[in-house]
């Protein structure tokens, strides 16, 4: 069964919102919409408002913040790759020079 842009109902901080999957994945939205509200829930326990719209801002700031971070470990483990994987294929020339 196709699922490609299927919407889908999900509750986020007491709001029903139809959600369109774009890449097929309904079960991934759902889980994506779970993260945000789980994260405003967490937000809003420690917040100084009640205003949902700014409960919800902080929450992307938070979220924009992990993935962020989650882009500079890969990029830094993709330089690390990248040098170990010259490093290697120079010493793998060097061994088959000595041959």
């Amino acid at each position: 069964m196709d699922h490609h842009g299927q919407t889908v109902s999900v509750k986020i901080y007491n709001q029903q919102y139809s959600i369109r999957a774009n890449d097929g994945n309904i079960e991934r939205t759902r889980a994506l919409a779970a993260l945000v509200d789980h994260r405003m829930r967490e937000i809003a326990k420690g917040a100084l408002t009640a205003d949902s719209l700014k409960v919800a801002i902080l929450a992307a700031i938070h979220i924009a913040d992990e993935l962020d971070k989650a882009n500079q470990k890969f990029d830094d483990l993709n330089r690390t790759i990248t040098s170990h994987s010259h490093e290697f294929s120079a010493l793998l020339d060097q061994v088959l020079k000595d041959k």
